[in-house]
């Protein structure tokens, strides 16, 4: 199917690893142009040497988020070298297991900003480019916003915000035609939760432990099911598709604890 997305133009934040750099590869493949924003010089680096490779486009912003200066820079950035901008994938961040118990309340109010601050960002310097082109909006969440993880109050507050501002986005900004979906998902083998795993003794164990509570085929949904729905939710194959929650967990969050395959 083809998603109509050649020569369109996304900042994908968080873009060099992990599910956005799954995003990325996904843009990439249907002929858009990401401008991808990340911290790391060496992934970035390789990751746009890599789609070079296969005669596509993309354009690197290595910065530190959060930053409105480094969110308007990027924007600007984007519009100077390719004229327009079509879209958003807000996807940095960072579990940082800030919890209420071993947590600061200074520890809480900087993983919120770490964590939620960038996506208001983005998106306010993108709005007047984006209402041009009608462009989309795709927030990437996670389950910590609706089940609880424990021990993470900082990363599941800003992820139940970013759910909120979906709605609220989706609402304020449908006169211009402009969409505004959010991806939740759950269990996503991802470098972060590679190491994340590897911090246990049994690391294993553990991981078929969670591998066993995810209804669908007992295992982990891949980054790039996640970016399929996100390039999907950016293309005008969703063209009346705003405000909604996408769960791509493998029915972790809505299926019944009770559920046994």
């Amino acid at each position: 199917m083809d998603l109509h997305l050649k020569d369109k133009v996304f900042i994908v934040t968080g873009g060099a690893k992990g599910i956005g750099e799954s995003i990325v590869w996904g843009l990439v493949n249907e002929g858009a142009i990401p401008v991808i924003l990340g911290r790391s010089n060496e992934p970035s680096l390789e990751l746009e040497k890599k789609i070079k490779e296969k005669g596509g486009r993309c354009l690197n912003v290595i910065a530190e988020l959060p930053n409105p200066q480094v969110c308007k820079q990027t924007v600007q950035k984007a519009v100077e070298n390719y004229g327009a901008l079509h879209g958003i994938v807000n996807n940095a961040g960072v579990n940082d297991g800030v919890g209420l118990e071993e947590g600061s309340p200074e520890e809480f109010r900087n993983s919120v900003t770490t964590n939620l601050m960038h996506y208001f960002d983005l998106v306010h310097y993108a709005l007047p480019y984006l209402k041009k082109t009608k462009g989309a909006i795709v927030n990437i969440s996670s389950k910590t916003a609706l089940t609880g993880q424990g021990g993470t109050s900082g990363y599941a507050a800003s992820k139940g915000a970013q759910l909120a501002l979906t709605r609220e986005w989706s609402v304020e900004l449908a006169q211009y035609g402009i969409r505004v979906n959010a991806i939740v998902p759950a269990e996503v083998m991802t470098p972060l939760y590679k190491k994340w795993i590897n911090s246990f003794n049994n690391p294993e164990q553990r991981l078929k432990e969670i591998e066993n509570r995810i209804p669908l085929e007992k295992r982990f949904t891949t980054s790039e099911e996640i970016a399929d729905t996100a390039v999907f939710l950016l293309s005008d194959r969703s063209s009346h598709t705003t405000g909604q929650w996408l769960f791509v967990d493998g029915g972790y969050v809505h299926f019944d604890r009770a559920y046994n395959a």
